[in-house]
């Protein structure tokens, strides 16, 4: 996704993802508000840059504004998208028929809220409103906005069949079948951090391949991410000495901390590493004003470790001592301050779909809402190509 949508300045976005019971992520949701309420964004501009964004993965909207969700439902939208409609527009003779005519194409709407409206076999909960009463028969539920373990905990307790949000505080247990791997994980993770220790110390290229193969596995992901579309070299990469040659140790490092970032085997962390791997890309996305690569590569890996004390289960300023990083990361995850601390605070308020946040971060670094948003939809298009 290379393009840019003038649209998007008009317009705040958030992200989450819909987490199964089996904790596989089943599809990205996407929050659209509209930065003055008063004026509808063109619909035909919105959705040309949200297929941009989202070519084939699945995709749940949760359009805030009542105009703009109007004009999307009125218009033939990609079966890969789900729409979520509010409970008090249901009784809206047009958009009953916006509705019947999406779902004769295979658009499934989700409605969002308590209702006896017929027709929708999914509805959209917050949690709140689940513990208000049953959740309607013969209905899949999802529960939206959680932020923590906890609320996850309770989701699933009271039947619902899938999440919209994050796990980030408390403990993150997996299903009680799950295959534990604890051992094996952390055999991996001390490769990786031990390769990039190498790296950072310049140690010639066999040192460095007799590190890594000690786990062939890793090795081929590396590779694997290194050839993806995402990545976007001209030739095949077909060795760890390949890379390094076409790559370079600076470079090579930024990978290594991707593959740390996402080399959790454990199930309970893919909604972690599916938020880990976002914010990397979206702040690296940010930076490409920065004059210099080094300080884009920066961001990238602040981002991208930005919730390994929650994957890792330790504080940074024990994990930071084993894993090196340069010192404006160390400050912004440690210390909590530095020049990409503002920065990663704006992607927390982007997951939170939280729309003052996101605002009143955005005015604070001095970015423009159009620079911004485009610079959400090419991270998340990326990650979908990484994934």
């Amino acid at each position: 996704m290379n393009s840019t949508h003038a649209v998007l300045g008009q317009l705040a976005l958030g992200y989450a993802p819909l987490v199964s019971k089996q904790l596989d992520i089943e599809a990205t949701r996407v929050t659209v508000f509209a930065l003055r309420p008063d004026a509808a964004p063109a619909a035909a501009d919105v959705l040309a840059a949200l297929s941009d964004a989202f070519p084939a993965k699945p995709v749940v909207l949760n359009v805030a504004h009542e105009g703009l969700l109007k004009g999307l439902l009125a218009a033939p939208l990609p079966q890969h998208f789900r729409v979520e409609v509010p409970a008090f527009l249901v009784g809206d003779a047009d958009l009953a028929a916006q509705i019947q005519a999406r779902a004769a194409e295979g658009v499934v709407t989700l409605l969002k809220g308590r209702s006896e409206a017929a027709g929708f076999k999914q509805i959209v909960l917050d949690l709140p409103e689940l513990a208000s009463g049953p959740a309607p028969a013969g209905k899949t539920v999802l529960i939206s906005g959680a932020r923590s373990a906890e609320d996850f905990k309770q989701a699933w307790d009271k039947g619902a069949a899938g999440v919209l949000g994050w796990p980030f505080s408390g403990e993150f247990e997996a299903p009680a079948n799950a295959p534990t791997t604890k051992d094996s994980q952390a055999a991996d993770l001390q490769v990786i951090v031990e390769l990039m220790s190498r790296v950072d110390q310049g140690e010639d290229v066999e040192r460095l391949e007799q590190t890594l193969k000690r786990d062939p596995s890793l090795a081929f992901k590396l590779l694997r991410y290194m050839n993806s579309a995402a990545f976007g070299l001209s030739v095949e990469v077909s060795s760890f000495r390949h890379a390094i040659m076409l790559l370079g140790y600076a470079r090579l490092r930024r990978w290594l901390a991707l593959l740390l970032a996402t080399a959790s085997k454990e199930h309970a962390m893919r909604p972690v590493m599916f938020a880990a791997l976002r914010r990397g890309l979206l702040m690296e996305d940010l930076a490409k004003s920065m004059a210099e690569a080094e300080l884009r590569d920066e961001m990238f890996i602040c981002g991208l470790f930005s919730l390994l004390d929650h994957m890792l289960r330790q504080p940074f300023e024990k994990l930071l001592q084993s894993i090196p990083v340069p010192e404006r990361v160390r400050q912004a995850l440690v210390d909590k301050n530095g020049p990409y601390k503002p920065y990663l605070d704006l992607v927390q308020a982007i997951e939170n779909e939280s729309v003052f946040d996101t605002r009143t971060a955005i005015d604070s670094l001095m970015l423009a809402p159009e620079e911004v948003n485009n610079a959400v939809l090419r991270a998340l298009h990326k990650a979908g190509q990484l994934e």
